[in-house]
């Protein structure tokens, strides 16, 4: 087996989609922090709670699309599917960037936009997971999640730094503009990958009880049953970093759109850190979790007592690297574990469950943000870190993580 941090880079169609993934990564990142500045300053005053709806409204359908999203993924041609699912993004991109632009917009507007590219999502986001599997192979499978994860977050340092120069300079809507432009970018490196190199998996018959088959699958297993239910309470609660920074950027330290994108910028800084190192390893470790829960919680107490800017952007430096430790450590042990024609649907189980939560999740947290202080709404990420760490220290005692030790030896992998 091929070693080293970079190693899947040394296969042309990784090198190719990942190129491409980096361009478009950086536009979504400037959408997403245009997004927030937009609700938030523009369109209300100042309402975390409105943050919260389109968060709800964005991820909600990574639940609501659960039967269909998955299967989808273990069924048609993975790489026509992105390109659909990309494409349709990236029209949305620019419709609400036109309607920006114009001076039209209004809140529900975002509203309908965010939905209807979440439902787009829903369908995106297992097959792009997956679908790594079918660039390099289940060998080099958890160094190339790590890579993404790298990618998607040098993205999010560049991103929502330029955003803030966008809006500050020409206007919010450019920012919308330019991520729409940005999905050129991955649908020319879908189109130029070699697709007699791709590593197809064996797709998924036809059937009723798909979805049912898929959720079986995940009830038999109690690795899988632990890792839900810690994306559950991390996902519902505690990644909502949309309403975690600007509100506290905003309200607490009174930055401007420069400040507030900076913020976002450096959190990528532990995003980053956290994918590398999880890049650098041979493969992924059921105790990773505890610590990563454990560090998440601790960053989030540290921001929420932070008494300035500059200790507050520190803070979610620790907040970065134990989110995207927990993140990549999840989804390599779930691929890792899954039958091939069943990684699909496990996958959006996964994204179901860690997304899908946020209509929950994102709404409280927007309420005690308005109603008690951006502070006390860092306080309910930390509680999420914790109780996910009581999950994981339960799970490790009674050793429910030995079924993926016995399956991955099978396979004759680490």
């Amino acid at each position: 087996m091929a070693t080293g941090v970079f190693r899947s880079l040394r296969g042309y169609n990784y090198r190719v989609w990942a190129a491409g993934a980096l361009v478009s990564n950086v536009g979504t990142w400037m959408q997403r922090a245009a997004q927030d500045w937009l609700v938030l300053t523009q369109l209300t005053h100042h309402s975390a709670s409105a943050v919260g709806t389109v968060m709800a409204l964005q991820f909600g359908p990574q639940l609501l699309l659960l039967p269909w999203t998955g299967f989808a993924a273990d069924r048609f041609s993975q790489r026509k599917l992105l390109m659909a699912t990309q494409a349709t993004m990236g029209a949305l991109a620019l419709a609400l960037g036109v309607l920006t632009v114009t001076s039209v917009v209004q809140l529900w507007h975002v509203y309908v936009l965010a939905f209807l590219s979440g439902c787009a999502a829903a369908f995106d986001a297992p097959v792009r997971q997956t679908f790594v599997a079918e660039l390099v192979g289940d060998a080099d499978l958890s160094n190339a999640v790590a890579l993404n994860s790298t990618s998607f977050n040098a993205a999010r340092m560049i991103g929502p730094a330029a955003a803030g120069v966008v809006i500050a300079s020409v206007g919010t809507g450019w920012a919308f503009l330019i991520n729409g432009a940005s999905f050129v970018a991955v649908l020319a490196s879908l189109s130029l990958l070699r697709v007699s190199e791709l590593r197809l998996s064996a797709r998924a018959r036809r059937s009723k009880g798909g979805f049912t088959e898929g959720f079986r699958y995940v009830w038999s297993r109690p690795d899988l049953k632990a890792i839900l239910v810690m994306l559950f309470l991390i996902g519902t609660f505690g990644l909502n970093f949309p309403i975690f920074i600007s509100t506290m950027a905003v309200g607490v330290f009174h930055t401007d759109a420069r400040g507030y994108g900076l913020l976002s910028s450096i959190m990528a800084i532990g995003t980053i850190s956290g994918a590398l190192l999880a890049a650098g390893r041979s493969s992924p470790q059921f105790v990773s979790l505890l610590i990563s829960t454990l560090s998440f919680g601790l960053g989030c107490t540290l921001a929420a007592i932070a008494p300035n800017y500059w200790l507050f952007a520190g803070a979610l430096v620790v907040i970065g690297v134990a989110a995207l430790t927990f993140t990549n450590t999840t989804n390599s042990l779930m691929q890792l574990s899954t039958e091939p024609a069943m990684r699909g649907r496990v996958m959006a189980l996964r994204l179901g469950i860690a997304l899908g939560g946020t209509p929950i999740g994102a709404p409280i947290v927007g309420w005690v943000a308005d109603h008690a202080g951006p502070r006390w709404s860092l306080c309910v990420g930390a509680a999420s870190g914790l109780g996910a760490a009581i999950v994981a220290a339960y799970a490790l005692r009674r050793r429910v993580h030995r079924p993926r030790q016995c399956h991955l030896e099978g396979q004759g992998l680490p």
